[in-house]
C-alpha cells in the first residue's frame, strides 16, 4: 500500500476523475506487485493467476489509498 500511495502518477490522477484515479492506481499496484515478485513469489502468483484475489487486493488498496489522510485532533 505505501508504494501505491506514494506513486506520483496515482497522486496526480486522484485530482481528476475517479475512473482516471482507479486506472492510475491499478498501474501503480501492478508495479508494486512486480517488486513483490522478488520477495514473495506466492503472493505475486496469486495476484496474477487468481482474478478474485487480484480484485480483492486492488479494491482494498484503492479504498485505503483513495481516502484523504485522517487528521488527529
Amino acid at each position: 500500500m505505501p508504494k501505491v500511495a506514494a506513486d506520483v502518477a496515482y497522486l496526480n490522477a486522484r485530482e481528476n476523475t475517479p475512473h482516471t484515479a482507479r486506472m492510475a492506481h491499478d498501474q501503480a499496484l501492478g508495479k508494486a506487485m512486480q517488486i513483490l515478485l522478488r520477495d514473495d513469489t506466492q503472493v505475486y502468483k496469486q495476484f496474477v493467476e487468481n482474478e478474485s484475489f487480484k480484485r480483492f487486493v486492488g479494491d482494498m488498496v484503492y479504498a485505503l489509498t483513495s481516502q484523504p489522510p485522517q487528521m488527529d485532533a
